[in-house]
Order: C-alpha cells, then sequence, then structure tokens
C-alpha cells in the first residue's frame, strides 16, 4: 500500500546531535479526497496554508547538526497541528480574512478524522524520536522552526528572525544576544509571538512537560523565500545555537 503523502517525514532520526528540530507548518499538502478545502491554487500558496520556506531551513539545520527532525506534511488548514485539540482554531474556518470553504461546518466524526489521522500520527513521530532518545540517555534540545509573513494586517514586521520564548529564558537569552552580537540583524524578541502554552501545544507538549530545554523561532518569510537564502538563514542562526553547546 502507498505511503500517505500528508504522513509526518523524520529525516536523521538517529542523529547524534543533541537537538531536535521539527516543523508544525511545513507543508501546504492537501488530501485529495479534501478537494483543495475549496480553495484556488493561489490561497494555497500563501501564508495561510503553510509557513514558507520553513521547512527548508530545518532541513539544513538538520544537516549542519547532524539533528532528528520531523516534517508534518498536511496544511495548518488541514489541521493545525500546534494547537490544542479544543482550539476554535485547530481546524480554521478563516484565516486571515479567507474563508476556508471545506473547513465548514464539520461534523465531530469528520473533525476526530483528521485528527486521528494527521494530528496523532505527527505527534507519535516526535514523541518516538524523543523517547527514543531519553532511552539511550542522550539530552535532546527542542527546536521548533516556524516563519512569518513580513505584515500581518497591515503592520510591517521588521524583524528578519524572532525567537519565542515562555518563563524559561536560560537558551533564548544568549541565542538572542549571539544574534544580536554583530549588529545587522532585526532580531525579534516575543515579537510578533511569544510562546504561549495556552496557545501553543507543540513546545509545551514535547518539551516543556519533560523539562527540557527548548527555543521556539520564527524566520520572516520574504528572508527565506529560495533555497539559498533558507541556507544563508540555517547557517546564521546555526552559529547562535553553536554556542549552545560549548
Amino acid at each position: 500500500m502507498a505511503l500517505d503523502p500528508a504522513a509526518p517525514r523524520i529525516v536523521r532520526p538517529r542523529g547524534s546531535g543533541r537537538f531536535v528540530f521539527f516543523c508544525d507548518h511545513s507543508s501546504n499538502y492537501v488530501p485529495l479526497e479534501l478537494h483543495d478545502l475549496g480553495l484556488p491554487p493561489t490561497d494555497l500558496a500563501r501564508h495561510i496554508a503553510w509557513d514558507i520556506g520553513a521547512a527548508g531551513v530545518t532541513e539544513v539545520l538538520s544537516e549542519i547538526f547532524d539533528a532528528p527532525a520531523i516534517f508534518s506534511n498536511t496544511s495548518r488548514l488541514v489541521i493545525d497541528c500546534n494547537r490544542h485539540l479544543t482550539a476554535s482554531d485547530l481546524i480554521p474556518e478563516v484565516s486571515d480574512a479567507t474563508l476556508i470553504p471545506g473547513n465548514l461546518n464539520l461534523n465531530d466524526a469528520a473533525r476526530a478524522a483528521r485528527i486521528e489521522r494527521w494530528f496523532h500520527p505527527y505527534h507519535n513521530a516526535v514523541e518516538s524520536i524523543l523517547v527514543e532518545r531519553e532511552t539511550r540517555g542522550v539530552q535532546s534540545i527542542v527546536v521548533s522552526v516556524h516563519s512569518m509573513t513580513a505584515s500581518l494586517a497591515g503592520n510591517p514586521r521588521p524583524w528578519q528572525i524572532a525567537l519565542s520564548s515562555h518563563t524559561d529564558r536560560s537558551l533564548a537569552d544568549p541565542v538572542l544576544a549571539a544574534l544580536r552580537r554583530t549588529g545587522d540583524v532585526t532580531v525579534g524578541d516575543n515579537q510578533p509571538y511569544d510562546l504561549d502554552p495556552a496557545v501553543d501545544y507543540s513546545v509545551p507538549f514535547h518539551a516543556l512537560r519533560r523539562g527540557l530545554p527548548h527555543l521556539q523561532v520564527e524566520f520572516r518569510q520574504d528572508e527565506i523565500a529560495q533555497s539559498t537564502t533558507q541556507r544563508h538563514w540555517a547557517q546564521r542562526f546555526a552559529q547562535a545555537l553553536e554556542r549552545l553547546e560549548d
């Protein structure tokens, strides 16, 4: 039987590095039976469907650090793997003022089917990596990779890269300092997003509940639109992360 193209993807599952990267919104793929959720291709290419460029950055980070990386290969419009199961936007009916016809008036059975087919397999994949490393006694630093639009609702975002954190600043502060050291990068600190366990699911579930060191990073999408710029920013971020391994 052919593999589900929307199934989660894992690269370097036995990577020897300390980091574990995951990318909640790496793909804009909508399974065929959902008929593009009633949207034209132009909408599925937009940021509402995925974190543009984030997968490419994550791939390079995995390569640099010989680190496991886990990717959700389902569009965030099908199900948002960084939302709690009770969240109103787990399966959004509207995203950035765009109506999502295929998500309107879903019954409980349809919602449960998406959760079982695409939400749980992704998070089970992340868990499988972390548990296997725990079994081997390998310490993990969890890094969640996202991307953000250059502006939202008419508000420009000057930050080329941003870190989101909660109460634990032990990793955020040194990485922020390293990114800012050269003075040629605009870095956000909980701007435009913080890490809110009431909203975000992935880092709180996989890292906070285990007490693992963690970071959540946002790259501005116009900075990582091409494979060359994805590699550039991954290398730049990696230089800051390397300070955590000193």
